[in-house]
Parts: C-alpha cells; sequence; structure tokens
C-alpha cells in the first residue's frame, strides 16, 4: 500500500480486508498501523528482506517435518534441518540430535535409527529408533536426513562408490548437488528475475507497487516533465477501441498478488 497515508488512512479500518493472521484482532490491526507509520520510507525490497529476516528466526523455518511415532508409540514429528534432527510433540521441541553428535543414520523396513556418539560420562554409543508410516515414509526421511547433512556440513559431496565383486545391500543414494560451501564460493552469474509486486485485497484499487514507487520518485524529481495526472497513474490499464465515444473509457484488471 504505500506508505501510511494519515488522510487516506485514518483509523484502523483500511486493513480489515487483509487476512494478517488466523484469529485476526482489533489489537493485531493497531499494531499494523502504528508498524505502518513507523516504516515510512521503506521500498518493497527493503520490506521483503526484513520480511525474511524475521522469518528465518521462526522455530520451524527450514524444517523438513516428517510424522513418526517414538518406542512408546506416541504421536511425534521428525524435523530435519541445518542443525541436525529435532523431535517434535505437541508442536513443542522435545529433543534435539546435532549432526557432531550423530554416528550413523539408518533405515530398515518402516523403522529409522540415530546412532548417537557416546557423551562425557559415557562409554557406548546409543541408538534411538523411530516407527514411520511405511518403508517408503523411511526411506524418505533418511534421504532428506543425507541431503541436509552434506549440504550444510560438507565442503564437497561424497564420492559415490564404486561397484566391488561382491554386491552391496541396501541403498546406494547420495547427494551429489552443490554444498553450502561450494555455493558460497561460486556464485552464478544470471540475471536479476524480473517481476512486478502487485497490490492484494478485496475491495482495494489495484495497483502495482512498482508504479507506486515509480510514481514517487518523478513526483520527487525536479526536473521531470510535467505530465498529465492520467499519463503516471495506474500502469495497469486499458483503453476502449471504440472510436464512437467521445470520452475515453478506463477499464481496471483486477492483479492478484504472486508470491515466489
Amino acid at each position: 500500500m504505500g506508505d501510511y497515508d494519515p488522510k487516506e488512512m485514518p483509523d484502523r479500518s483500511y486493513l480489515k480486508d487483509f487476512k494478517i493472521a488466523p484469529n485476526q484482532s482489533p489489537d493485531l490491526e493497531d499494531k499494523v498501523m502504528d508498524l505502518h507509520k513507523s516504516h515510512r520510507g521503506q521500498s518493497p525490497a527493503e520490506a521483503e528482506l526484513h520480511y525474511l529476516e524475521n522469518a528465518k528466526k521462526l522455530a520451524l523455518y527450514g524444517v523438513d517435518l516428517h510424522p513418526a511415532k517414538d518406542s512408546e508409540g506416541v504421536d511425534i514429528m521428525l524435523g530435519v534441518c541445518s542443525a541436525g534432527i529435532f523431535v517434535h510433540r505437541d508442536k513443542l521441541r522435545i529433543n534435539r540430535f546435532a549432526w557432531p553428535k550423530i554416528l550413523k543414520i539408518s533405515y530398515k523396513r518402516h523403522h529409522f535409527y540415530v546412532k548417537i556418539r557416546p557423551g562425557e560420562f559415557e562409554q557406548y554409543e546409543s541408538t534411538i529408533g523411530f516407527k514411520l508410516a511405511n518403508h517408503r515414509a523411511a526411506k524418505k526421511l533418511w534421504k532428506s536426513c543425507v541431503e541436509h547433512h552434506t549440504f550444510f556440513r560438507l565442503m564437497t559431496p561424497e564420492q559415490p562408490n564404486k561397484a566391488g565383486l561382491f554386491p552391496r545391500f541396501g541403498s546406494k543414494y547420495r547427494y551429489t548437488g552443490p554444498t553450502m560451501a561450494e555455493s558460497r564460493n561460486n556464485t552464478l552469474s544470471r540475471d536479476q528475475p524480473r517481476f512486478d509486486r502487485t497490490l492484494s485485497g478485496r475491495g482495494l484499487p489495484t495497483r502495482s507497487m512498482d508504479g507506486i514507487v515509480q510514481a514517487e520518485k518523478k513526483k520527487n524529481d525536479p526536473k521531470r516533465q510535467s505530465l498529465p495526472p492520467d499519463s503516471i497513474a495506474d500502469p495497469i490499464r486499458s483503453r476502449s477501441p471504440l472510436k464512437n465515444d467521445k470520452k475515453e473509457k478506463v477499464r481496471v484488471f483486477p492483479v492478484q498478488m504472486c508470491l515466489v
């Protein structure tokens, strides 16, 4: 919606058509209105960057969740992320296995096993097992662990073992894509993607966020040429091809926001 305008937005009623959060309350809308005032002057790109900075701080950001059951048959969720394997119960994290503490991960039929390195006061390794829905779900979880561990922890992917005289049992899957370390060292040279930021919400006029920013730049430029108001108003317009009408007809096509 651009910067906060006290004339067009005297109260929080302009937020009623936006679905900001579940169980949206007037107090939340008041908070959003206060933040809208304080974020004056931000460009759309800066706002998106700050949004991502807050999103990555969430507890389940970047976590690949898999439904499972523990040794007692209680429903849990196993989450795989860059730090390791997390165990969640009722949306709360109850256990954590960091990658440096994991010696081995494996699966057999519909069971998934994690072998843990012995602690400071322990002598032997410990193996923790989980039960998944079927063999395919256990293998999917194992592959997710292999991909996350290779991408975030290793400098280069592991080389596949050469076939020997005797056949090997088990899966031969190996992650072969670039790791995070390789991605940082070898930046891709490609053109920036071109997309238009658009406004979403029922009952609100359709305007391009990029068009708003460009219009503000032209408005603040003292060397700009004087143009009629209609020439910089809304970039998404089409004029009626009818020549019999003396007055031009303007049709506004609704555009919905698309998040990539």
